[in-house]
This record gives C-alpha cells, sequence and structure tokens, in this order.
C-alpha cells in the first residue's frame, strides 16, 4: 500500500502480526507529511511468501532490497511489534552492507520484539487466547478483546494463517538471542517508543533495546498497551512528531 503523493521523504511503515490494519492509522498521520509505503509482509493476508523468507533477517534484506530498486534514499522506517524487530534489522543490515548505504536514514520502534533482555521476557503470543491477549496487550483489555465467537470461519482461516506465517518468520519465541548485542551498530537517529502498559514487551525492556543503540531516545505512552497508536494516537504523535521533525 502507498499513501500521499512524494514529498520531501519517505516512511516505511511496517506491522506487527495482526496485519496491516494494524498500522493503518500510522500510515494515515504520516501521510499528511511523508510518502508512506506500507507493505502487507509475505505471508500475511493470504499473501503468499516465497520459501526463502523464512526469517526476520531475509525480511529485512527482502525489503531493503526493494527500497534499493526504487531508488529510495534517507527512509524512515517505522515499525509495531514485529515490525520493529523488522526496522532495526534493516538498519543493522543497512550499516553493514555498502550496497544499501544512504537507504535508512531513521527508525521509528513502537513496542518492537526481537531482543532477549534479562529479566524482561517476551510474552508467550502463541500460548494466549483471546482474552489473555487482550490483557497482555492493551491498557483497556475490553478494547482489545475480539469474542472469536463473533469471527466469521474466513476471519478464523486468516487469523491462523497470519500467525502460521508469524511462526515461519520470527519463531515462536519471536526474538532473537544476537539481536540486543548487535544493535550498537545501528548508525542512524532512532526512537524507540513505548506503552506504558505494554504486557507483551515491557517499558523496562523498551528501555534496555534504546539503551543499546547509539544515541536513541526512549518514549513512553501512557494509558496504552502493545499498540499505543491504536489506543493512544494523539499521545502516541506527540512523542513521534518532534523526533521526525528534529532529524
Amino acid at each position: 500500500m502507498v499513501a500521499s503523493e512524494p514529498t520531501t521523504r519517505t516512511a516505511l511503515v511496517l506491522h506487527g502480526g495482526g496485519g496491516p490494519r494494524t498500522i493503518a492509522p500510522i500510515a494515515e498521520h504520516l501521510s499528511g507529511t511523508m510518502r508512506v509505503i506500507a507493505p502487507t509482509h509475505p505471508g500475511w493476508e493470504g499473501t503468499p511468501r516465497p520459501g526463502r523468507i523464512d526469517s526476520v533477517s531475509e525480511l529485512a534484506t527482502h525489503y531493503l532490497g526493494q527500497l534499493r530498486e526504487r531508488g529510495e534514499h534517507d527512509v524512515v522506517l517505522v515499525g509495531s511489534s514485529l515490525g520493529g524487530w523488522i526496522a532495526l534489522e534493516m538498519a543493522l543490515r543497512a550499516a553493514a552492507d555498502a550496497r544499501y548505504a544512504g537507504v535508512v536514514g531513521a527508525v521509528v520502534d513502537i513496542d518492537g520484539v526481537g531482543a532477549v533482555v534479562d529479566g524482561e521476557p517476551i510474552a508467550d503470543f502463541f500460548a494466549l487466547d483471546a482474552r489473555g491477549l487482550a490483557q497482555a496487550a492493551w491498557h483497556d483489555p475490553d478494547r482489545g478483546f475480539i469474542d472469536p465467537a463473533t469471527l466469521t470461519e474466513e476471519q478464523r482461516a486468516l487469523q491462523r494463517s497470519n500467525g502460521q506465517a508469524m511462526a515461519a518468520v520470527a519463531g515462536t519465541a519471536m526474538s532473537d538471542p544476537t539481536l540486543l548485542a548487535r544493535l550498537g551498530a545501528i548508525a542512524v537517529p532512532t526512537l524507540v517508543v513505548h506503552g506504558a502498559s505494554d504486557r507483551i514487551v515491557t517499558p523496562a525492556y523498551g528501555q534496555a533495546v534504546a539503551d543499546a543503540i547509539p544515541g536513541a531516545a526512549f518514549a513512553e505512552v501512557a494509558a496504552a498497551g502493545h499498540l499505543p497508536h491504536l489506543e493512544a494516537p494523539q499521545a502516541t504523535w506527540s512523542v513521534i512528531d518532534p523526533f521526525l521533525a528534529a532529524i
């Protein structure tokens, strides 16, 4: 999906396990000032997933290659949850591979997973039922709860398919034990945003990720969980917009 007309900068907005609908507000907000690319990851929403895309690293390389082919430069990577992990891997790969020099200009990691942080485990997403997921991911669980009984068989099948794609790419632990130690190689401005009530990955987890990235900023969004842009959008924009304006 591409939104807005080309302006001064491109933003690549990367969704998490819940699919592209979960980052639609981000794409809409940024499209007022930026050219927004918001793809559906291969394997999500019934799309094909090439066998070679079997890890977050491979997915990061896939997106970097697409940006390079398009002649994109100084792109702002904005990732939510799994998308945050992909964005970090893209920034690392761009810093290490001369083919992608200048492609990535900044990173905004929103409640991203991927790192292993001592004492701050990632919630076992695949073991949670609908009620447990809402309680872990939302400040107000009643807003996030979707009763499975209200879904059509097609919707349930799509959820299962998305979950299978996520397990194939991110693994059931949704982490890479090497990531935290590698984050020091990120060479672009980075903002880590975290919902204060997130129990998928806690704010302390997000702070540890920010601390591992040279010069990275950390911002906590009150009264929000794992998807602060859905639960507290104005508060989320109030931390993202100044960062983007300053880089």
